[in-house]
């Protein structure tokens, strides 16, 4: 094997150390269909997923009313504010929640239920990136992929899988906490179950599509498809929305702590730097 040209052609160096499988972390498997299917075929439907998450996130939004929820709390915490809130510090509360319960999942007690849902989204966000990248950017071996790409693809959804599964077999609450098993389904677990079973897919078809099997490969790649349009296109029947909708709420939880207003509440003990030093207890759910 010439060492030199394998630092040249990380691909070729992957294929001859695996012994001649085609299984290659740094290939992208976008380009590889293309040969089957058309780039445009491919970025049409990533449009249509996009559209298909806007759409039903503002269907959503209209449906449950959201907008109106928090449009009224928020004017009937300013009506009940024992203080008023400076545009400063309203940046300040939202960079605070960005960073606590956007970048690092702070609002979750149960360290397991963090860690795992931290991979879920971390791994879904890479996932998503470098698929539209690699599509829109790279689609065809013509234009050679950056080895880093599929890397991050494959390690995004292998993170979705350890987070998902974890949390699905060993976190739920109705299962960890209340004895059901963990293969019952309702309609709130369909985001969780639609995103597993895509990622999933993905890496079978991948993984298929890299030994040859075009057979195979077709299969899981009409299962994949499917899964995956399942899972953008129910967003307002599952939690997908949702990911949208808590970083306002958290937002408004902190406006309403920091103007007094509290929904007229008492001081909550889970809020020692604002109300006092009661400690903090941990909380399973």
């Amino acid at each position: 094997m010439d060492v030199r040209r394998s630092f040249v052609y990380p691909e070729v160096w992957t294929r001859e150390f695996q012994g001649g499988r085609l299984l290659m972390l740094n290939s992208n498997p976008f380009a590889e269909l293309s040969a089957l299917i058309s780039p445009t075929v491919m970025q049409t439907y990533i449009v249509i997923m996009i559209l298909l998450v806007a759409g039903g996130t503002i269907f959503d939004v209209i449906h449950k009313k959201s907008a109106i929820y928090f449009f009224r709390a928020g004017q009937k915490s300013k009506d009940r504010a024992t203080r008023q809130v400076g545009s400063g510090e309203k940046i300040s509360l939202a960079v605070q929640t960005a960073v606590v319960e956007g970048l690092t999942s702070g609002e979750f007690c149960n360290p397991k239920r963090r860690i795992a849902h931290l991979l879920t989204m971390y791994g879904f966000i890479a996932y998503v990136a470098t698929t539209i990248i690699m599509v829109f950017a790279y689609p065809t071996p013509a234009t050679p992929t950056p080895a880093i790409l599929p890397v991050l693809w494959y390690i995004g959804a292998a993170m979705v899988c350890v987070g998902g599964y974890w949390f699905w077999f060993f976190i739920r609450v109705d299962v960890a906490s209340e004895g059901n098993s963990p293969f019952r389904l309702v309609r709130a677990d369909l985001f969780i179950v639609s995103l597993l079973v895509s990622v999933t897919l993905g890496l079978i078809w991948a993984y298929v599509q890299a030994t040859g099997s075009s057979m195979w490969s077709n299969v899981f790649l009409g299962l994949y498809l499917l899964a995956t349009t399942v899972l953008f296109g129910s967003i307002p029947w599952s939690k997908f929305s949702h990911m949208f909708f808590k970083p306002a709420a958290a937002f408004q939880k902190r406006i309403e702590k920091a103007n007094g207003s509290r929904r007229n509440l008492p001081a909550p003990a889970d809020s020692p730097e604002i109300y006092g030093s009661a400690r903090r207890q941990p909380q399973n759910y």
